[in-house]
């Protein structure tokens, strides 16, 4: 996932993938605990996601802001 696509989506949306991601680093957690997760890069990846996703929300609200 990139920023670009980020970008194009609604709030509402990436608010929806925030949860997802959420929600999927939970389980990775949940299977590093107990010795189950085999693809141990997809952590670090979910987690850079998740940062996208909020920084993406985080400039859509400031130029909400801006705007007003």
């Amino acid at each position: 996932m990139d920023a670009q696509e980020l970008k194009s989506k609604t709030p509402d949306e990436l608010k929806d993938q925030l949860v997802a991601l959420k929600k999927e680093a939970f389980n990775l957690r949940f299977q590093q605990a107990n010795s189950q997760l085999e693809n141990t890069a997809r952590m670090r990846a979910v987690r850079r996601d998740v940062a996208r996703v909020k920084t993406v929300l985080n400039q859509k609200a400031a130029e909400a802001a801006a705007s007003n």
